[in-house]
């Protein structure tokens, strides 16, 4: 058992991210088996619906690193590849529709005025006058 503060929220935390992860797995895992119902059925309706389900959850586990992104990239190609085997074509994802946009007229810019010459620098400093070095001599005798 964790003593430190620190430690303990820890221990709260993750077991709150075990539930959720938990929970996405098994939402996962029960479309893909209802996708495999559909095939076992027949209906190409039923096998589209479900597949675009499964692939979806899928997608959603590994948006939410349940599953490693090529985990669910060889997921969704077995579906696929099911799917295909059934005789059905896999519904591909929609695409939203593209935007029609109107040309706009380009916007007047104001002419700027030429650019005055860079201030000049002030003139370096001389550097300082440096005193002659004396040398130290034992001086005492």
């Amino acid at each position: 058992m964790p003593i430190i503060k620190s430690a303990k929220k820890r221990v709260r935390v993750s077991q709150k991210a075990t539930v959720r992860n938990a929970k996405t797995r098994r939402t996962m895992r029960e479309t893909v088996k209802s996708f495999h119902k559909a095939i076992a059925g027949g209906k190409s309706k039923e096998i589209t619906d479900a597949h675009t389900q499964a692939v979806s959850a899928i997608d959603t586990a590994a948006k939410k690193n349940v599953i490693h992104k090529n985990k669910a990239a060889r997921k969704k190609s077995q579906l696929s590849a099911a799917a295909k085997k059934a005789g059905v074509k896999p519904a591909a994802a929609k695409k939203p529709a593209a935007k029609t946009t109107v040309a706009k007229k380009p916007a007047k810019t104001p002419v700027k005025p030429a650019r005055k010459a860079a201030a000049k620098k002030p003139a370096a400093k001389k550097p300082a006058v440096t005193k002659p070095k004396t040398s130290k001599k034992n001086s005492s005798k």
